[in-house]
Order: C-alpha cells, then structure tokens, then sequence
C-alpha cells in the first residue's frame, strides 16, 4: 500500500469550467478514494482560456493520465474541446450551472461529431459520481484487482437495497390492520 504522503502519477485527470463546478465534480473524489485511485483536479475553460485547455488534453497521456472527466455548465464545450486535443477517453459531466437547468450543457456535451467521442453522463452530482465509477470501471478493464472490488461493492449495494427493502416491509406491515 502506498503511504499517503508517497508522490504517485494521478491516473484521472478531472477539469470542471469554472471554480463554481467544484461542488458538483468533487462528488468523484469518494469514488476515487474508495478504490484507491489516483486523481488530478484543475480549472480550465473551453471559452475563457481555451489554450490552457487544449495544452492540458494535449499531455494529458505523457503525464501518465489514462482518461479525463470534464464537468462544465452554461452550454459549455469543455469536455468536446478536450477530447478533441487527447486520444484518452473523455467522460463529460454537464453541470446544471443555467437557467436551463443543465440542459443547454447535457446537448453541449453528449451531441459531438463523428470521431470525437464523449461519455456523456447524467447532469449534476449523480453524473459526477457516475462519471468517476465509469473511470474506475474502464481501468479495472486491466486490472484484475480493481475488478474484484467493483464487484464487491455492487455486492455491497444489493445488500443495502435488501435490508432496505426488509425495512419498509416491516413498517408496513406493522401499519396494517391485521
């Protein structure tokens, strides 16, 4: 196991557009700390400084990054720009940051051109969540060990959903007129 204070390559890079979207895309940061993966978080914008974006796709493989996941709102092409600058996969998270809820950057995300693919997630935290699973999912593609605790901690949901369900069974039941 490495200590805490050991120096390691991040394996995840995570870009939001604005400083704003940290409440929102820090919602991977249990998933990664959960299965020990480790992560790299920064600011760059497709709009406002489109040169740091590029550049930071554009390394993102020589500085041992195996994928990305941008989360960016307001219609934002974030996640487009970036996977337009990397071959690393790209997993975009839009950000309900708009009078439109998020919707205007969901159509900005999932709607790319043929040869520039983005994982598109849902909009908000459970994307953010879902986002760092699916990246924890694709690395466990070649990694026996890391598949192993995917497995166990979807055993460990169906588990939670059993006696959850018990629960309710037993409150409603109590409730009834016998």
């Amino acid at each position: 196991m490495t200590p805490k204070n050991a120096i390691t390559t991040p394996e995840i890079g995570i870009v939001m557009g604005s400083d704003s979207d940290l409440g929102v895309m820090e919602a991977t940061i249990p998933v990664f700390n959960k299965f020990g993966i480790n992560f790299e978080m920064t600011v760059a914008s497709a709009h406002r400084s489109p040169q740091r974006a590029s550049e930071y796709a554009a390394s993102a493989r020589a500085r041992g990054l195996k994928m990305i996941i941008a989360g960016a709102g307001h219609a934002a092409h974030l996640a487009g720009v970036l996977a337009a600058h990397t071959t690393l996969p790209v997993i975009g998270v839009p950000i309900d940051s708009s009078c439109l809820q998020g919707m205007d950057a969901l159509l900005a995300t999932v709607q790319m051109p043929p040869g520039i693919p983005v994982a598109t997630m849902a909009i908000g935290k459970s994307g953010a969540r879902n986002a760092a699973i699916l990246a924890v999912q694709i690395l466990a593609v070649a990694d026996p060990v890391l598949a192993e605790k995917l497995a166990a901690d979807k055993i460990a949901m169906a588990e939670q959903v059993a006696q959850k369900a018990e629960k309710v069974n037993a409150r409603i039941q109590a409730q009834q007129v016998g």
